[in-house]
């Protein structure tokens, strides 16, 4: 569910204040010898700069994802201007129909905060997970997976789900009958792997007059930039003003993504980080990051279960305690909701020999331990496709045995076929 952005400050809503202050913290610190001062300093400080405030302030900047003191002084400035705006004026977007395009429902609310007043459509199938073949039974499948999988946390059938993907598809379907056409989508997995199946529908079915798209993979703030549900109306807003067209080329470019990620063989998809992926920049880290989910040729673990035990393997911890340190930490392109992980936790649990155990207690408490077994695996003792895992699907890749097995190659950025 989607929630207002809190009226005071947070991750992304910084002020010149608090960070002038934290400059000053900072210099203070690394005049005195703080080892762990100095490290920052030294990462993010420019060659032959004095120890003076300045370069703190340029540190400082650096750690936000900013490149220098005075562009983070224009972000602070720009995000107030477009705070104070807000409310003022006619719709943003009130000149044309416009739809927007979006994963989810986190950000409808706060666009229309921001002064975005057009219709919205959450698309939401998560093509990360699950089958996702090209066939008639493309949605019976769909449904079917969601509801074995997410159904029972969200108390709805595979008749709700299968409803749900219908109304998703009809209205995808119909959003080239808009005069504009907004996309609103971040960088990871989940997102683009749905932003292809959007491009495909427009290339199949025709685009709207005016197809533009809001994406990015980094937003100026004091924690890690997950996705556009972090963000206040306010750089919604901002974000608004820097959209940008799709050409038609791109369109055709989602469409090769999303063919090739429907077929059992993921070698076309591999192909395709060698072709490159147009005007979509952040494609390929995302189509590279769906393949590293394949079997890996050293231990059979996809990188999400290899993530997870290596948590476990520092100590038990809960499901919850786990997704945070995926999402925050070790993850190099985090994509995954925590009702998603629990699904992965289910496949290292369902196995005729399990690579962990767990408590009784509701899923994000759930206190899961490494076995023997995951220890082996994840020591290369072991492949974890030998301990009889459940069938699993990436993309329109089954795991499973008697299927060709199909595994990543990480070294070599390549896929392998045993």
């Amino acid at each position: 569910m989607s929630e207002r952005s809190p009226s005071g400050a947070g991750p992304f809503r910084l002020t010149l204040e608090q960070q002038k202050k934290r400059a000053k913290e900072l210099l203070a610190v690394v005049r005195a010898g703080d080892g762990d001062a100095l490290v920052r300093w030294n990462r993010h400080r420019p060659d032959g700069a004095a120890l003076c405030l300045a370069t703190a302030q340029h540190v400082i900047a650096r750690e936000l994802g900013v490149p220098s003191w005075p562009r983070l002084k224009a972000h602070v400035e720009a995000m107030d201007r477009a705070r104070r705006v807000m409310g003022r004026g006619g719709a943003l977007d009130g000149e044309s129909r416009t739809l927007h395009i979006r994963c989810g429902s986190d950000i409808r609310e706060r666009l229309r905060d921001a002064g975005l007043a057009g219709d919205f459509l959450e698309y939401a199938n998560p093509f990360c997970q699950g089958p996702v073949t090209d066939g008639p039974d493309f949605l019976d499948r769909r449904a079917a997976f969601l509801a074995v999988s997410y159904g029972p946390a969200l108390g709805l059938s595979a008749a709700d789900l299968r409803t749900r993907l219908e109304r998703e598809e009809a209205g995808l379907a119909a959003a080239n009958t808009y005069d504009r056409v907004v996309l609103w989508f971040e960088h990871d997995g989940y997102d683009q792997l749905i932003l292809a199946r959007c491009l495909e529908r427009f290339a199949v079915l025709g685009p709207p007059p005016v197809l533009e798209m809001v994406s990015l993979n980094h937003f100026p703030g004091s924690t890690r930039f997950i996705g556009l549900g972090q963000l206040p109306p306010e750089a919604l807003r901002l974000l608004w003003a820097k959209r940008r067209v799709v050409p038609w080329a791109d369109c055709r470019v989602g469409q090769g993504v999303w063919q090739a990620l429907t077929v059992p063989d993921p070698d076309g998809l591999a192909a395709r980080l060698r072709q490159g992926f147009g005007g979509l920049p952040y494609m390929a880290a995302a189509v590279r990051r769906h393949l590293q989910e394949l079997p890996g040729t050293g231990d059979g673990l996809g990188l999400t279960q290899r993530l997870i035990l290596t948590a476990l393997a520092e100590r038990d911890r809960t499901v919850g305690d786990v997704w945070r340190v995926l999402m925050r930490k070790t993850d190099p392109l985090p994509f995954l909701t925590d009702l998603m992980l629990w699904e992965c936790v289910g496949g290292l649990l369902d196995a005729a020999d399990p690579a962990v155990t767990a408590d009784t207690a509701p899923w994000p408490n759930r206190r899961l331990a490494l076995t023997g077994t995951g220890r082996d695996v994840l020591a290369g003792r072991r492949d974890w496709l030998s301990c009889g895992p459940a069938e699993r699907w990436v993309g329109g890749t089954a795991i499973r045995p008697g299927a060709p097995m199909w595994r990543w190659d990480d070294a070599a950025d390549a896929i392998r076929c045993y």
